[in-house]
């Protein structure tokens, strides 16, 4: 088990105090006595607690940071060496306190970042280009990502010499161990700032708002991520961006219904004109785009007529071709419409005399009702039914 504070919390050494508590915190709910009786855990509470008391107190943080003990002694002094130690040392640390893997460097790439933008179902179908306010880092304009105050500059750390590592040696029962480990003064980097920049504390960036164009193409959903290069964060050091990632959310619509590439909606009409037959005008999807002004109405079509023909059934799927979704790569989904009839269900004297009439015309004043087999039948089943035909 490593006894070095920062590990034991699991923080960056130039982690902030508010960084370092919560931490804290969040090991201490896991292992405090009051919580895990386990032996083991409570010893490890012990670690996390003395690893706090370091970390938590800005001369006893100093006084490690430089190497040195701030307690008087070692820190977990009675503990011995690490596994990792001893690892080391058989593969790898002594040849690395030769050699060495040299400072890390200042300037590395940004994280990428994630925002979420939502759209209507038209501009998701047909694409549209958005503004986007985004917070990210920025290459700081004081010290334009160098840390450094402006006429100064970083210095080789004395500690290391400029090697970003320093040796430690223990003393065991296999002899005498040498490790290498990132110089504590310099924080591995090599070079020590000693003159930060005070607009970015010397990190190289600060936190700005700035307005990005973002095109969205056609045929994107719900959960499509577009990517923009090198837009997210930038690095510490004024290193190169990360990419941003625009993630699509799609509003629902109050016509139609997605379904992949195919769009779905339900027209109602009565049970007279299910049976003699009508045509209905109906919104296209391009419509939306229209209102909203982003196209003028002259260049799609805003409606079709959609035919009902006599005798149509309740449920009754009509397939339009290619006035669904078009695809990322190309095509188009379809419009499928699907026709609800509806039963009135008040009547008045006279309305109801003339159903009693039509039924009496019909011979269907005495029906009860024919049984047929329900539900969808299997691939077997429809086998089957093909071969009695």
């Amino acid at each position: 088990m490593t006894l070095d504070p920062y590990e034991l919390l699991d923080v960056p050494r130039d982690a902030d105090d508010a960084t370092i508590k919560k931490a804290y915190r969040k090991l201490a709910r896991e292992y405090h006595p009051d919580v895990n009786p386990d032996p083991a855990a409570q010893e490890r509470f012990k670690e996390i607690s003395h690893a706090y008391e370091i970390l938590s107190d800005p001369q006893k943080r100093a006084a490690y940071d430089r190497g040195g003990d701030p307690f008087g002694g070692s820190f977990g002094q009675g503990a011995g060496f690490s596994f990792t130690d001893i690892m080391d040392a058989f593969f790898g640390g002594q040849a690395g306190a030769a050699s060495g893997r040299g400072p890390r460097p200042r300037v590395r790439r940004g994280q990428d970042a994630l925002i979420r933008l939502d759209v209507e179902l038209a501009e998701a179908a047909f694409g549209v280009t958005r503004e986007l306010k985004v917070d990210t880092a920025v290459v700081c304009p004081l010290c334009q990502g160098a840390g450094a105050a402006p006429g100064s500059r970083p210095v080789t750390c004395e500690t290391c010499r400029g090697a970003g590592e320093v040796a430690h040696v223990q003393r065991s029962f296999l002899g005498e161990i040498r490790t290498l480990r990132p110089c504590a003064a310099c924080r591995g980097f090599g070079t020590i700032i000693p003159d930060p920049c005070r607009e970015c504390s010397g990190d190289g960036r600060v936190r700005s708002r700035r307005t990005l164009t973002v095109k969205i193409p056609a045929g994107v959903d719900t959960g499509t991520r577009v990517q923009l290069a090198e837009q997210g964060e930038v690095g510490p050091g004024g290193g190169p961006a990360g990419d941003l990632y625009v993630e699509i959310h799609v509003a629902g619509h109050a016509t139609f219904t997605r379904q992949g590439n195919d769009l779905r909606c339900a027209v109602t009409v009565p049970m007279t004109a299910a049976a003699l037959g009508t045509t209905i005008t109906l919104p296209t999807l391009e419509a939306d785009l229209v209102a909203e002004g982003l196209v003028p109405a002259e260049e799609v079509e805003t409606s079709f007529e959609l035919e009902v023909k006599p005798g149509t059934q309740s449920g009754t799927e009509t397939v339009l071709r290619g006035r669904g979704v078009p695809g990322l790569r190309g095509g188009r989904g379809d419009l499928v419409v699907t026709t609800l009839v509806e039963t009135p269900t008040r009547l008045d004297a006279a309305q109801e005399e003339l159903i009693r009439q039509l039924a009496a015309a019909r011979g269907e004043t005495d029906v009860i009702g024919t049984l047929k087999p329900g539900g969808h039948s299997g691939f077997f089943g429809r086998l089957r039914d093909a071969f009695n035909h």
